[in-house]
C-alpha cells in the first residue's frame, strides 16, 4: 500500500512549494497515472515518491514505512525507477542491464543465482525482449530501450515501480503496448505501478485511477470517469482552441469565437 499524508512537494526559493496537502491511498494491484500540463509537477512528484528529492512537508509510506527514511539498498528492494532520461551504457548487452535489477539481491561477489536468471528470462519474455537479449543496449530503438528498461524495473520485483514520461518518444502502437503491458503486470503481480504520462487518451482508457495535476498546486484522484463526468479533465486541460469533450471522451477543436 502506498499512502500520501500531507505530501508537499517542490524546491527551496524562489520557486517553493509545487503540489502541497496530498493525502492519498493506493491499494496494492494498481495501475496509476499521473496527468498534467507541462510544469504542473508530475516530475516533482515521481521524483518524491522514488526518494530521490525531499519532500518539502509531509510523509509517503511504502506498505506503512517512510520511502525517505529507507536505505538505499532497501529502497532499491522495494522501488522500481525508469526516468525519462536516456541512459547510456556503453558495451552492456540487454541482458547486462535487465541483470542489474538484481543486483540489490545478490551476494557482496554480485553473482546471480538460478532464481535471478530465471527472473531475468521471465522479464525478457513478459516485455517482448528475448529476441534482442543479446545485442547491446545503446544500440537499441528508443522503443526497444523503453522495453528493455521496463524489463530491468520489473526484474526488481518492486513493491512500486514509478515511471516518469516514459513513453514519450514511443509511436502510438508502443505507447499502447507499454500502456497495456504495465496495466498487466500491476494486475498480476499485486505491485503498485505509477506511471507519469502526456497521453489522455490512453491514460483516460487504461488507467485504474487518476492523479491529475491541475497547475495550481492541487491533484485530485478519481477514476477516469468520474474525473470526466465532475469536469476536472476539462478544467485542466482546455485551451481557447481545444476543450475536452465528455460526451466523446477525447479532445475536440472549440467552434471559432462569434
Amino acid at each position: 500500500m502506498l499512502q500520501l499524508k500531507d505530501l508537499a512537494v517542490g524546491y527551496g526559493p524562489p520557486r517553493g512549494v509545487v503540489l502541497g496537502n496530498l493525502s492519498m491511498t493506493v491499494e496494492p494491484g494498481r495501475f496509476i497515472c499521473v496527468l498534467g500540463r507541462n510544469g504542473a509537477g508530475k516530475s516533482t512528484l515521481m521524483r518524491t515518491l522514488a526518494g530521490l528529492q525531499t519532500a518539502t512537508a509531509g510523509r509517503a509510506l511504502l506498505d506503512g514505512d517512510d520511502i525517505a527514511a529507507m536505505r538505499p539498498h532497501s529502497r532499491a528492494r522495494r522501488i522500481a525507477v525508469v526516468l525519462t532520461e536516456r541512459l547510456n551504457s556503453p558495451g552492456m548487452t540487454v541482458d547486462d542491464v535487465v541483470a542489474m535489477g538484481r543486483q540489490p539481491f545478490t551476494n557482496w561477489q554480485g553473482r546471480l543465482s538460478a532464481d535471478d536468471r530465471a527472473i531475468i528470462a521471465s522479464v525478457l519474455q513478459q516485455t517482448g525482449s528475448t529476441a534482442f537479449a543479446a545485442r547491446l543496449f545503446d544500440a537499441l530503438s528508443d522503443g526497444e530501450r523503453q522495453r528493455v528498461m521496463i524489463a530491468r524495473a520489473m526484474a526488481q520485483a518492486p513493491r512500486l515501480m514509478i515511471l516518469d514520461e516514459i513513453t514519450a518518444f514511443l509511436d502510438l502502437p508502443g505507447r499502447v503496448e507499454v500502456m497495456s503491458l504495465l496495466r498487466r503486470h500491476a494486475h498480476a503481480t499485486g505491485n503498485i505501478v505509477l506511471l507519469s504520462s502526456h497521453d489522455l487518451d490512453l491514460s483516460l482508457q487504461l488507467a485504474d485511477e487518476v492523479w491529475l495535476l491541475d497547475g495550481a498546486g492541487a491533484v485530485t484522484a478519481g477514476t477516469s470517469q468520474d474525473l470526466i463526468v465532475q469536469g476536472h479533465i476539462g478544467r485542466a486541460f482546455d485551451t481557447e482552441g481545444v476543450r475536452f469533450s465528455a460526451d466523446l471522451g477525447r479532445f475536440v477543436l472549440a467552434p471559432p469565437a462569434g
